[in-house]
Parts: C-alpha cells; structure tokens; sequence
C-alpha cells in the first residue's frame, strides 16, 4: 500500500458516515462540473480513468489527475458494496439545507419546481433528478418519508444531485407558486401553458397524487395516454412536462454535451 492510498482510504473512513456516495465516473464527473464539494476521490484504475475522461470530460482531465487517487482494486472493494464498472468512487458533502430550500422559494422563478408526492421508487427519484438537471428546472421537492438524497437516488441521478436544489419537505412547506398537479382527469396539458413559477406535481404510479395537494390545485392536467393503458414511469412522467414545458416557455436549452 502507497502512502497516498493510506491516506486517500483513511480520508474516506473519516468522511463517510455523513457523506453523499458518487457511484462511478460520470457521477463524480457531474458533481464537480456543478461545483461539489467533492472530500476523497478512488479508482482502481486510474490510468483508465483518464482515458474516459479524455473523452467524455475533457475540461475536467487536470482536476481528476490531481483529485483522484489510485488505490488497489481490493482496497475499492472495501470501500464500496458495488464496484462501479468505471473503478471510480468519490465522497461528497451533502449541501446545506438552508441553500436549497432557499433556492426552491425564491422569486421570481425562471423555471418550474418539480415535486414528487410520496415516491416510494429510489431509481425513479434519481431519474427525475436527472431530468430536472437536464431541464434546467429550479429544484426537485418531495414529500413523505424517503429521503431523495439516499445513495441509491444519488446512483440513479449520476451526481446531477448537485446540478439543482434537491429537498424534502411536508406539503404545508412547499415552496410558492400555482399547484399544476398531473391528474388523469385533469385538462389535456398539450392546451396548457405551465409557467415558470409553477409547481408541477407528480404522484406514484401506484397511488397518484394525494388528496391534499388535488384539492389545492390551480389546475389539473393530464399526458396524453392510449386507452387501457394505466399509467406511465414517474420518470417518463416528468420528462413529458418537462419538455412540453421547455417547448412553450423562452427556456434557453441547447443539444448537451456529454
């Protein structure tokens, strides 16, 4: 063991009870694009690592050269329950509450807040952060008890966690703006305008949006859905009013880069 695996591994010890856990290149990738505060990077192959990034993240290459530490593939076995196939694995800090929720009720907005009513699905939350990050939205609230910052929404969400505002607060605590809640008795959302303050609501796919935030609403709207066929993913959701929304607002998005 090197000195600089040392003590790369005791750095990782030391923060990861409280840390957020970037699972795999493109997670780290994003966080630091979106200015994490990233504690101990490992690869279990770092001249590999360098390789992807050459290619995917060219802007990135010298922070990752400098930032990333090679350290035995045993070692990362250690540190992680799952190797991602990139052998990269990173710690960072979790934002600060305040910041966030912050960012959710400020005014004037220029883009939506999606919120999520109970979710239940990890790997859908992380999904929906993902888009809400590729949307350029404002922020991700949830409701009820899972926590959108759980590892394995981070996981799903490839570090674009860092990329928006992304809390949980009860329903009485949500930020401002009208309630458009997607409802399949609601107006068809292709004759809808969704402004920028609004607050797009979207429940489970089980259990729809609760009756609290469906009486609270501004307007109901629905996607367009072939009959007899009962709901969509929560993810392809939110992507649908994502884009109807970028579609008709002045939303400055442009073709992304990897």
């Amino acid at each position: 063991m090197t000195d600089d695996e040392a003590a790369a591994l005791r750095r990782w010890r030391a923060a990861a009870p409280d840390a957020v856990l970037l699972d795999g290149f493109h997670a780290l990738k994003h966080a630091l694009r979106f200015g994490a505060d990233v504690l101990v990077a490992v690869t279990g192959d770092k001249d590999a690592m360098l390789r992807l990034a050459a290619g995917l993240a060219p802007d990135l290459v010298g922070d990752l050269a400098d930032r990333v530490t090679g350290v035995r593939p045993a070692a990362l076995r250690e540190l992680v329950v799952r190797v991602h196939p990139t052998a990269v694995a990173a710690l960072a800090a979790r934002p600060e509450r305040a910041a966030g929720l912050g960012a959710l009720h400020r005014l004037p907005r220029r883009a939506p807040v999606v919120v999520l009513d109970r979710p239940r699905n990890l790997g859908n939350v992380g999904a929906v952060v993902r888009l809400a990050a590729g949307f350029g939205v404002t922020g991700v609230v949830t409701t009820g008890d899972v926590d959108p910052w759980h590892p394995n929404a981070v996981r799903a969400g490839a570090g674009l966690h860092y990329a928006t505002a992304v809390e949980r607060t009860p329903v009485e605590e949500l930020p401002p703006g009208p309630l458009y809640v997607l409802d399949p008795e609601g107006a068809d959302i292709r004759d809808t305008i969704l402004p920028d303050d609004a607050l797009i609501v979207f429940g489970s796919e089980r259990h729809g949006v609760g009756g609290e935030l469906r009486d609270r609403a501004d307007e109901l709207v629905a996607l367009p859905m072939r009959d007899l066929v009962s709901s969509y993913n929560l993810a392809t959701s939110v992507g649908m009013a994502l884009y109807h929304w970028a579609a008709t607002s002045r939303s400055p998005l442009v073709p992304g880069r990897p």
